[in-house]
């Protein structure tokens, strides 16, 4: 149908196709993360094999801050956001702050993220050997996650900035660790 010149279509939507789409959006692993990761909520289960070989997991990480961040070598605000990290990681790791950096690289990126992590005192862990089902396909970086010393998620990554800065980190994490 035209109208003074302009096209106008008019949307044939079904109901039966929206009430499809919407069983499934709502069995989408997006809605299960969002169900399991809630600030406030105990931290979903989190374990890893680091670069070196040890072995890191939540339960082992009681009575500590952790901070959770998956990053990729090939990501620019990830990168600028590390020296961040490793500067607040440096001051406040003597109060139980630990620090884990999950790298999205590919395995055969592995001698790059050795690389970039010479520059770095905190550990670093590849996806693919992590275990972390609980927070979500993991689909944008930087994700950060904060976790406090009773294991409770209080700063979920999925909302709010993606990048951290100085001033979000001593707002977020530094009262934890007092």
């Amino acid at each position: 149908m035209r109208t003074q010149g302009l096209l106008i279509i008019r949307p044939m939507i079904n109901t039966s196709f929206l009430t499809v789409l919407m069983a499934f959006l709502l069995a989408t692993p997006w809605s299960t993360m969002a169900a399991e990761v809630q600030e406030g909520k105990a931290a979903p289960p989190f374990e890893s094999s680091t670069l070196d070989g040890t072995k890191f997991s939540l339960p082992a990480q009681a009575g500590k801050v952790v901070m959770i961040h998956y990053w990729a070598t090939w990501c620019a605000s990830c990168r600028e956001e590390m020296p961040v990290f490793e500067a607040y990681y440096k001051a406040h790791q003597n109060e139980g702050l630990v620090m884990l950096a999950v790298s999205m690289d590919e395995p055969e990126d592995l001698p790059k993220v050795k690389e970039v992590m010479k520059a770095y005192s905190f550990p670093a862990a590849m996806a693919n050997q992590t275990k972390a089902r609980g927070y979500g396909r993991i689909w944008r970086i930087p994700l950060t996650f904060v976790i406090d010393r009773q294991g409770m998620l209080r700063k979920n990554g999925w909302f709010g900035e993606a990048s951290l800065d100085q001033p979000s980190l001593e707002k977020t994490v530094t009262p934890l660790l007092k």
